[in-house]
């Protein structure tokens, strides 16, 4: 059987203890399919934008192209990842939310083969939970870390409050130690890219 699967780990960048996910993923995807997987890994929701930048031999800024953009920027959807990973020497790096700035580091950890009756992609392994959305990226992940840890407190109960009100059952109770490979739920690309721009890109 042919080797059809590539396999990445994600991490976290400037959050300690590491913030990292082990994936499985079809090597026929493209880059917008990766960062849908990415997403789906990580535990981000996918509401801002997002981009890679390849390293190596060829430099290259692959996300959403925007005519406003200065610096020409590739459409995820028209590059293979084969296009950017083509070996286990190959990395990039993936920025989301350019408010927070959460930036990643891409490891391309070589190919795998499928197993039969096995759904890809796949979440082989990770550690710890994702920050909450719009928490104001690592410094303000680390407070709300820190606030956390001080109960039956003016800031704790207000902390508290967003975390239920703004992410609900996702992030409440938030428990940032806590990961489950088993638990993490993939969404198919094309159906992400037609709920961003309300049309097909395949």
């Amino acid at each position: 059987m042919n080797a059809s699967l590539c396999h990445f780990k994600i991490t976290l960048l400037g959050v300690e203890p590491p913030i990292w996910r082990s994936i499985l993923v079809p090597d026929d995807y493209s880059m917008w399919d990766l960062h849908v997987a990415i997403q789906d890994a990580m535990g981000w929701l996918d509401y801002h934008l997002h981009v890679f930048r390849a390293k190596g031999r060829h430099e290259r800024t692959i996300g959403i192209p925007d005519p406003m953009d200065e610096a020409p920027v590739e459409a995820g959807w028209e590059v293979p990842i084969g296009d950017v990973f083509r070996s286990p020497r190959d990395a990039a790096s993936y920025e989301y939310d350019f408010g927070d700035g959460w930036r990643h580091e891409i490891a391309f950890e070589g190919k795998a083969v499928r197993e039969a009756g096995v759904a890809y992609p796949v979440c082989l392994d990770g550690a710890r939970a994702c920050p909450p959305e719009d928490c104001g990226g690592v410094s303000g992940y680390e407070r709300l870390l820190g606030v956390l840890k001080t109960p039956r407190t003016h800031e704790y109960d207000e902390i508290c409050r967003w975390l239920r009100d703004q992410h609900a059952k996702r992030y409440w109770p938030f428990k940032p130690e806590k990961f489950d490979p088993e638990a993490v739920q993939f969404m198919c690309p094309a159906e992400r890219f037609r709920m961003a721009f309300e049309t097909d890109y395949r």
